[in-house]
């Protein structure tokens, strides 16, 4: 099933040997589409708000995310990450290059 979401729309700001950062904005409503992280990585907020994480096993989770305050995972999360919030969300991700 294809979804009708919008994208959200991915910046990359720095790509070296070491790390990618992108800036990810998810206008109201849009979604990353499902991906697997290939890398460890950082997310920081500049939104505070609610997202919705669809699992790659179906399970739907909301992440209370803050401005300023950032998470690390592991490589290998499979997810699709929704801005259901009626606001633009936008966060900072800076992927650890092996």
């Amino acid at each position: 099933m294809v979804s009708q979401r919008p994208k959200a729309i991915p910046t990359v700001q720095v790509d070296d040997d070491t790390v990618r950062v992108t800036e990810w904005h998810f206008p109201p409503g849009a979604e990353t589409g499902g991906h697997v992280h290939e890398m460890d990585y950082v997310v920081v907020p500049m939104t505070t708000g609610a997202l919705t994480i669809k699992m790659h096993d179906g399970s739907v989770v909301t992440s209370e995310l803050t401005a300023g305050q950032s998470y690390a995972r592991k490589t290998g999360v499979a997810h699709n990450v929704i801005n259901d919030n009626p606001f633009a969300f936008t966060f900072v991700e800076v992927e650890l290059k092996p």
